[in-house]
């Protein structure tokens, strides 16, 4: 979080620069293009659409829905303008060649051993003196698997030179923030198992773990003698030639769960190569794979620029266009917005998303909207952060979101975007745009305008504001029965 005083000095910028704007001559065009005077178009209600760059048929049911209905009535066209918000960059990786679908981080393996009867370790000790003893009762490991492996062996290291083992020390395998082990390993002095390369192995059941998997080691020891580690920064960890990514915490970073004994490592683990030949041919093929996406790429660009020339809807940002990426996506089309429109507030939405655009222009009459320092939505209290899966974040260390708004609709007052835009380039992303607003606005602290007819989940209300993960079909059926009886959820007999 920035300090208040940096928060306070650009929000007196921009409310100064709100008071300014309020005063400036303004223009009523069809569309968001610029006056040959110079003069910026100007809307009550700016609505930018979230869109991946393939979705088109996404766009298309929204411009033949509610938006065409806009387009439709001129009474509206001095109300509302409407962009869709698309990357400008496809990822030039294949999907299948991306450590995940969310991101555009390449699979880089090195030299991974295809051999899957090749038994590797993760870490081994060439110098017994540098293991020391730690006071930690329980130290963690985490680690990714991007191509299929299988772990064979779990292991301690030993309680000093001499390579003997001191105390009693449990190993588990859990996948990330599960409580239940995978798999789990038990060493005393008594039942020490098999010395290799200076650690302590014993095999466990194989399990296949498949790419995507996203597991911890945990080592746990509740004697005096305690764990024997190694700073896990001053050893050479083996990933198999890139088939894991092991995250090790460093000595002075913070961990992003409540990990204890870190920095260090209190042991290793055996593993192998699940279907070889798999990983040989993805290898391979990838050159002949990344010259067909390129070609791809080089499609969907023309498609794209047609569609835009055809529509004259459309934004496009500097941006890869990737789920990890939308967060940026929005901040730039903020910095787009304060430079190309005049508006009083901006709605913010997602192209798989119903939007009732007579209930949302009522209730911002009715409640007296049209005001600074405003965000109007339906607010997560206390959101727990996810650490896996599509929704994982690594980077915000607490354990609950600030309170964010659902990202089907919610919208903010210019001030806050000229904010937002002023600052787009200091602020940091983190997994998602709707609890990444959250934690830019908790730097402001808005007048938050809970309304639950935004709503979270896909459901159906009649007098919804909005409703997203809807598909193409869906949105069509949604308004259709919306303009034949007033209820989106369905028409009675006789309609």
């Amino acid at each position: 979080m920035r300090r208040l005083a940096l928060v306070l000095l650009p929000c007196a910028v921009a409310v100064l620069v709100h008071l300014w704007l309020a005063q400036r001559p303004r223009s009523t065009p069809l569309d968001n293009n610029a006056h040959s005077d110079g003069e910026l178009p100007f809307y009550e209600v700016l609505v930018g659409v979230l869109s991946a760059r393939h979705h088109y048929e996404l766009r298309q049911a929204i411009r033949e829905t509610w938006l065409g209905y806009l387009r439709d009535q001129p009474r509206f066209h001095h109300r509302v303008g409407v962009k869709f918000i698309v990357g400008e960059h496809g990822c030039p990786i294949p999907e299948e060649d991306r450590e995940d679908p969310y991101s555009c981080s390449i699979l880089n393996f090195t030299k991974p051993a295809t051999d899957q009867d090749a038994e590797m370790e993760i870490v081994t000790v060439s110098d017994p003196s540098a293991l020391v003893q730690s006071d930690a009762v329980a130290i963690a490991l985490d680690f990714k698997v991007l191509h299929p492996v299988v772990i064979t062996r779990l292991g301690v290291f030993p309680s000093g030179s001499r390579l003997e083992l001191l105390s009693n020390v449990t190993v588990k395998l859990l996948q990330l923030d599960q409580e239940e082990a995978v798999v789990t390993a038990r060493f005393s002095a008594i039942s020490t198992g098999t010395l290799v390369n200076g650690l302590w192995y014993k095999p466990v059941e194989q399990f296949i773990l498949p790419k995507g998997f996203e597991g911890t080691l945990v080592w746990e020891s509740q004697d005096s003698a305690g764990l024997t580690t190694v700073n896990s920064s001053s050893v050479q960890l083996n990933d198999g030639g890139g088939v894991l990514k092991i995250s090790s915490i460093a000595e002075g970073l913070l961990p992003h769960r409540s990990a204890l004994g870190f920095p260090g490592l209190a042991g290793g683990f055996t593993f192998t190569i699940y279907d070889g030949d798999s990983l040989s041919a993805l290898l391979r093929d990838r050159p002949a794979r990344m010259e067909l996406h390129a070609s791809r790429l080089k499609q969907e660009d023309a498609a794209l620029k047609q569609e835009s020339l055809r529509h004259g809807d459309m934004v496009f940002v500097d941006v890869v266009d990737t789920y990890r990426n939308v967060p940026f996506k929005l901040l730039q089309f903020y910095k787009w917005s304060v430079g190309n429109a005049d508006f009083n507030l901006l709605l913010k939405t997602d192209d798989d998303c119903y939007i009732d655009v007579d209930s949302v222009l009522m209730k911002i009459d009715h409640k007296g909207l049209k005001r600074s320092n405003v965000w109007w939505g339906n607010f997560r209290q206390s959101w727990a952060v996810d650490r896996i899966g599509k929704w994982q974040e690594l980077e915000y260390p607490s354990p609950a979101y600030p309170a964010f708004a659902c990202g089907s609709g919610y919208v903010v007052s210019r001030d806050l975007v000229e904010w937002l835009a002023s600052n787009a380039e200091k602020l940091k992303a983190y997994q998602g745009e709707d609890v990444s607003m959250g934690i830019w606005m908790a730097a402001v602290g808005p007048q938050k305008y809970q309304d639950p007819g935004w709503l979270c989940e896909k459901e159906c209300y009649v007098d919804m504001l909005s409703s997203p993960q809807h598909t193409a079909e869906e949105l069509h059926v949604l308004w259709d029965q919306k303009r034949a009886c007033g209820d989106p959820c369905g028409c009675s007999w006789g309609h």
